[in-house]
């Protein structure tokens, strides 16, 4: 069973409460916010992108209002390719050819159904690597260079 992270701050609180609820045999590790309480985002995201970073958890899921904030903090750490999805397909392709490692949502743009298939998708999605591959060596020289 792989271990996924799950952190969001209190706009992507409510849809983490529900993934969690939804998905009983995963095991997650919550990051929190733990309440629907004015938080920081980057107070939360970024422990959850390190871990993953750090071959702590396998992958992570992050959620904040948008995702917009959440993705920009997570894309800091090195090593993580945090995708912003939107629906099952987007999910899909961002873990086969991108080999995304944090998949991140809105709370306040995403139903509950679509962010459920977005998870399962997410989850059940290798990595084609092939063609992909030398793109995502592409991006870590550039982590790399850049850091």
């Amino acid at each position: 069973m792989k271990k996924i992270g799950i952190a969001s701050d209190h706009g992507g609180y409510s849809l983490k409460e529900m993934i969690r609820k939804n998905f009983p045999e995963l095991d997650l590790q919550d990051y929190g916010t733990f309440s629907e309480e004015s938080v920081d985002y980057p107070d939360y995201i970024s422990k959850l992108a390190v871990d993953v970073a750090a071959g702590k958890l396998e992958l992570g899921i992050a959620l904040c209002g948008t995702g917009i904030g959440a993705s920009i903090v997570a894309n800091k750490v090195k090593g993580i390719r945090a995708a912003l999805c939107h629906n099952g397909y987007t999910a899909g392709m961002s873990r086969a050819h991108n080999n995304a490692n944090v998949l991140v949502m809105g709370g306040r743009v995403t139903g509950p159904e679509i962010a459920f298939q977005m998870v399962r998708k997410f989850l059940e999605t290798p990595f084609e690597a092939g063609r992909h591959e030398k793109r995502i060596d592409k991006i870590s020289t550039m982590e790399k260079n850049h850091a």
